[in-house]
């Protein structure tokens, strides 16, 4: 493969593959977060280091799909630490590849979930069934059908323009300029980011929580 490469040019990758769940820390299996972890984290470390010799040797551009998720969790902690974590792996490659000329942009869409399909609605009762004992005895349905009443209201509530962030990858892609980062995301997004990185962690925190009890 990167023989084959070598001979044509190779001047961008997009890592773009990502799975997203719902659940409280405690109601998820280790199998899951490994799952995650290799998913949405490791696949992209992977084709990142296999390609680097062709996006070194041709100046190329390496674009990763975060999420404004990575800033903040409501209901899907899962995902909000592999995006964490490839936000800070893309600023160490970043830096890194300066020398040689390439690179490196950040993605960050807001709620595209009725544009990716990435996640599905979530059912209350699967969830429950999936619960260890321990954890059964700590919640009850009732809980646990409010939060996927609000995961899946969130859901709802997503944009259906994916085109928006497309256009932001094609840019970081072309343009003679590309940003570090590309927000793409509804006013009120933004503004939930800028509190969080802002404001002292216990605003956020009662600013989330107040979010998480409506």
């Amino acid at each position: 493969l990167l023989r084959h490469f070598s001979s044509v040019g190779f001047w961008g990758l997009v890592n773009n593959a990502g799975i997203s769940t719902f659940g409280e820390t405690g109601w998820l299996s280790m199998e899951k977060y490994e799952k995650f972890a290799d998913v949405n984290l490791l696949g992209s470390i992977r084709t990142t280091l296999a390609f680097l010799p062709l996006l070194r040797k041709y100046k190329g551009r390496i674009v990763f799909m975060s999420s404004i998720i990575a800033y903040f969790a409501l209901g899907n902690g899962i995902y909000s630490m592999t995006k964490a974590a490839i936000e800070k792996f893309c600023d160490a490659l970043r830096l890194e590849m300066k020398k040689f000329g390439v690179r490196v942009c950040i993605i960050q869409p807001g709620n595209y979930a009725r544009s990716t399909k990435i996640q599905p609605p979530v059912s209350a009762e699967e969830i429950w069934n999936e619960l260890s004992d321990e954890e059964k005895a700590v919640y009850n349905k009732e809980y646990v059908q409010e939060r996927a009443n609000f995961f899946n209201s969130i859901l709802s509530e997503g944009s259906a323009n994916g085109n928006e962030v497309v256009d932001a990858m094609v840019d970081a892609l072309t343009s003679p300029a590309p940003k570090a980062r590309y927000m793409v995301a509804k006013l009120k997004e933004k503004a939930l980011v800028f509190v969080c990185a802002l404001f002292p962690t216990v605003v956020m925190d009662s600013v989330l929580s107040y979010a998480l009890s409506k």
